[in-house]
């Protein structure tokens, strides 16, 4: 049986920058969710989620043994924090965002 919850009720996350590429690290804290979390919460997945955000690609690394998803996406910071106005501009607000999202956990 599944069900679904708020990413952030079983997860938490981190993210950086570097010029106009941010990242977000999902890290589940029960494996036993891991396997759930990585079906359910693909690079397609965030990019849909947020198509004004993101205008390059999203691409997701798994770090399947320290139970985590990295998220890479691309041109998503408006040129950087030294070339955007942007009152995020480091894309910290990212983390907060994908963990708003819902997945399913068997």
């Amino acid at each position: 049986m599944t069900r679904r919850v708020m990413l952030r009720e079983i997860a938490s996350a981190r993210a950086g920058d570097k010029g106009d590429i941010s990242n977000v690290s999902v890290w589940v804290y029960d494996p036993a969710h891991f396997d759930s979390v990585r079906r359910s919460l693909t690079a397609e997945r965030v990019k849909a989620a947020y198509p004004e955000l993101f205008g390059g690609a999203v691409t997701r690394y798994d770090l399947p043994d320290l139970h985590g998803l990295n998220f890479v996406m691309e041109r998503g910071l408006e040129g950087g924090v030294n070339a955007s106005l942007n009152v995020d501009a480091h894309g910290k607000s990212f983390s907060f965002l994908i963990l708003a999202l819902e997945v399913e956990i068997d």
